[in-house]
């Protein structure tokens, strides 16, 4: 797969060519795992179940997701959705005709789903989505779709499927959209998951990616929506979630600061409300 790194596009190979080379990057190096929510623990009857993609595809879909209540809840749920640079295509069980592509931003968002929902979503590792970035957008998707993809048809299917059919019919759907290059493997991001130990700031990432800041800034902001210093604070915060702060920020006050700014609570406050 070739990439002008200066202007972030990124031109597809042959269909084959581009699964195997998925194949071979799955194995071939560490891959960005990102928490996407935290399940709220007054709400334990809300159900989540993720699936991992084929291998095949495991260098542009990080998970394919379930969000649903088996019945009723008492209160309104109020999801809260972690950021994490990933694109997400996502389809409403219970109202076909809503679907839609979506983003997070920087910071967290608690987005209220209801008391009553069906959700089945696609994860994409950020900076593959190559498809019109004006139907993106941010949170959560209420309206209608109206955009070119074939989101409400494959939505009908997938509504009389459990999560297992529907895993494996969205897999046939993206491998559809690397045929027609609406995603693609991003060679920067991949870079950057792969050092993401050895980097401490933008100018790092930069190197590690063979770029000038201004390239970085470029191709980021093009390919994810993120500047590069937006996108180095998501990942630090992600990786928080997964393992000792104290190696990632300056200090404690550092690190609480920044996961209060990013998610509206303290580390204490979050992890008595939220499991990750």
């Amino acid at each position: 797969m070739s990439a002008d790194a200066a202007d972030g596009h990124f031109q597809p190979c042959r269909y084959d060519d581009i699964l195997t080379e998925l194949a071979d990057r799955a194995g071939a190096g560490k891959m960005y795992d990102p928490k996407g929510n935290g399940k709220d623990k007054a709400a334990p009857t809300v159900m989540f179940n993720e699936a991992e993609p084929p291998d095949h595809l495991r260098g542009v879909v990080h998970r394919f997701l379930e969000l649903r209540t088996p019945a009723p809840l008492v209160d309104d749920y109020r999801f809260h959705a972690l950021p994490d640079a990933c694109t997400y295509i996502v389809f409403d069980q219970r109202h076909p005709e809503i679907a839609g592509v979506t983003r997070l931003r920087a910071s967290s968002e608690e987005l209220n789903l209801g008391k009553m929902f069906h959700f089945v979503n696609v994860r994409f590792l950020p900076g593959v989505w190559q498809g019109n970035r004006d139907q993106i957008c941010h949170g959560i998707i209420k309206d209608p779709y109206g955009g070119d993809l074939p989101l409400l048809a494959l939505n009908k299917t997938l509504i009389a499927q459990d999560f297992e059919g529907q895993s494996a019919a969205l897999s046939q759907f993206v491998e559809e959209l690397l045929r027609t290059g609406q995603i693609i493997a991003n060679p920067v991001t991949e870079k950057i998951f792969q050092h993401i130990d050895e980097i401490h700031a933008v100018a790092d990432m930069a190197a590690v990616c063979a770029l000038s800041p201004r390239q970085l800034q470029r191709v980021l902001q093009r390919t994810t929506g993120f500047a590069p210093h937006d996108f180095l604070k998501v990942l630090r915060l992600q990786q928080s979630l997964e393992g000792e702060p104290s190696v990632l920020y300056a200090d404690q006050s550092h690190f609480i600061h920044s996961l209060r700014k990013a998610t509206g609570y303290t580390p204490g406050q979050y992890a008595r409300k939220f499991d990750v």
